[in-house]
């Protein structure tokens, strides 16, 4: 049903895709703080949508495909070295991108909430 599957409701499914999958990746490097040579992951998404939105210049066909084919990408930070024993991991930046992740989950799930809710006032008049 198109109703539930609207370009808004879409961009908010991935970039709750993009979040969960960067909490993961943040979690993961927080589990490794201590490991050696373990290398910080971290999580791409923004900048791959926004040259595909771009490229897609208004048109709400490409625009939906641009937003199905956005994919989240887990990449490892190779040249990153905190720790003498090899470790990527700064904990104090790994925190401060947590919490700033927890903020942004809240803000799309208060997006899908009030999207919802608009839909049901929409349907139930």
């Amino acid at each position: 049903m198109q109703l539930f599957t609207n370009n808004s409701m879409l961009m908010m499914e991935r970039s709750m895709d993009f979040l969960w999958t960067k909490q993961t990746a943040i979690l993961d490097n927080i589990a490794n703080v201590e490991t050696p040579d373990y290398k910080a992951k971290y999580v791409t998404f923004e900048e791959t949508l926004q040259d595909k939105l771009k490229s897609a210049s208004g048109n709400v066909k490409q625009v939906r495909n641009a937003l199905e084919n956005a994919t989240v990408t887990v990449k490892v930070a190779e040249n990153e070295e905190a720790k003498a024993d090899g470790n990527g991991v700064d904990m104090n930046e790994q925190t401060v991108e947590l919490a700033r992740n927890a903020f942004q989950q809240q803000h799309v799930y208060n997006a899908i909430s009030t999207e919802l809710s608009l839909l049901r006032t929409v349907s139930a008049g």
